[in-house]
């Protein structure tokens, strides 16, 4: 995808590679500032709403996603400043969850960005993260299973607790790749309590998995989790239909 500043996406001035502004959101190198501490894959950092690849096909999702992400402007009210979490899922891999999730993550940045410098605030250096499960658990196993080198399992015991730590605090929080492999209990553990600590703290989630969310428990082995994040009052399901267009996870 051709590399853009994001921050033309909305009603701002010209963003050029050496504005202040574009350092600020994208980095010096495109691959740091606010979007690069969001941890987002760098093949899906400049995909939006209008240019990603999955709107074509999902349309009544997108249609949705249009409405949806104008309560983004709610994290900025006074009064009651809920914006609900969304849980995407198909019965098949590759129907462009992922992209659409990561499209939603890149309006909240820019929402946050551009409104704080409207209202004359600070923007945080981290109002949205990716956590992608399939690469926690990865990690997990890393620095769990026995005979590991140190220099691999500790690295990987680093980011593994940074991620959670950020998965826990950061406003806005896509958690992709949902229950695609079996887990262990310590795993499952940590991950419910990344979920309670958002549900209970009403930040916004944005899952996606190949499972519907009834389905869970038979994933993680216990019903808490799926209670937290199925909850309808706080959470609305999104399923996108069709075969996966690349025969890989989206």
């Amino acid at each position: 995808m051709r590399k853009k500043c994001l921050l033309n996406e909305v009603t701002m001035e010209a963003c050029t590679p050496h504005s202040a502004l574009h350092v600020a959101f994208h980095g010096t190198n495109g691959t740091g500032g606010r979007l690069g501490a969001a941890n987002v894959q760098e093949r899906y950092r400049n995909i939006t709403l209008n240019n990603s690849p999955a709107r074509k096909d999902q349309p009544e999702p997108y249609r949705f996603f249009d409405v949806y992400v104008t309560t983004f402007a709610r994290q900025f009210a006074e009064g009651d400043g809920t914006i609900k979490s969304l849980y995407l899922w198909s019965e098949e891999p590759g129907t462009g969850k992922t992209a659409s999730a990561v499209a939603l993550l890149n309006a909240y940045l820019l929402t946050h960005f551009v409104g704080s410098i409207q209202r004359g605030l600070q923007p945080e250096q981290r109002p949205a993260y990716f956590l992608d499960a399939h690469q926690l658990q990865t990690d997990y196993n890393m620095f769990n299973r026995p005979r590991v080198p140190d220099s691999i399992a500790e690295p990987a015991s680093v980011r593994y607790y940074n991620a959670i730590q950020h998965a826990k605090h950061t406003e806005f929080v896509v958690i992709d790749d949902l229950a695609t492999r079996s887990t262990s209990e310590a795993f499952v553990a940590d991950l419910h309590s990344v979920v309670n600590a958002r549900v209970t703290s009403g930040k916004p989630t944005v899952y996606t998995s190949n499972v519907p969310v009834e389905k869970l428990p038979l994933i993680f082995g216990e019903r808490r989790l799926a209670d937290r994040i199925g909850d309808k009052k706080l959470c609305q399901t999104v399923f996108f239909e069709g075969e996966s267009k690349r025969g890989e996870r989206d």
